[in-house]
């Protein structure tokens, strides 16, 4: 019986979530597996890999093999090269913190113009040429 660690696809239509499990090969995709090792959610930005290292090393070690996208997150994650005994990658990206934008008045943007519109409403436009073409036709 040949074991591969994949991908199992969860979520809906266009937001595609994914477990990392171990599963017999002959298995669906998407079928019964033996144990999930992490998660992989690819449309949060940044994505997220999440691996249980000790259990991709025992699995890696009893001959289990990754399928092609799972062997990538194992190389991003660092698992792969543990397992292979290489220099570890350079550590993944985290989304950078929000900097607060400095507010308008604090650059020194003074505001003058806090009056009316400068064009007159539509509205009242409308009813000055009604009243003055009513006032026309009773003359």
């Amino acid at each position: 019986m040949a074991v591969k660690i994949k991908l199992k696809r969860l979520g809906k239509i266009r937001s595609p979530h994914y477990r990392i499990v171990v599963a017999d090969s002959r298995t669906r995709r998407d079928g019964r597996a033996i144990e999930e090792i992490g998660k992989y959610h690819p449309t949060y930005n940044p994505s997220v890999m999440e691996v249980d290292g000790e259990r991709v090393a025992y699995w890696l070690g009893v001959g289990a093999q990754p399928t092609e996208p799972v062997l990538a997150i194992l190389k991003k994650t660092g698992d792969w090269q543990k397992f292979k005994g290489e220099p570890a990658p350079a550590p993944l990206l985290q989304q950078a913190e929000k900097v607060d934008r400095p507010l308008f008045e604090a650059l020194g943007g003074e505001d003058e113009g806090k009056g009316e519109a400068i064009t007159q409403k539509k509205k009242t436009e409308k009813k000055d040429e009604a009243s003055a073409e009513s006032a026309s036709t009773e003359a």
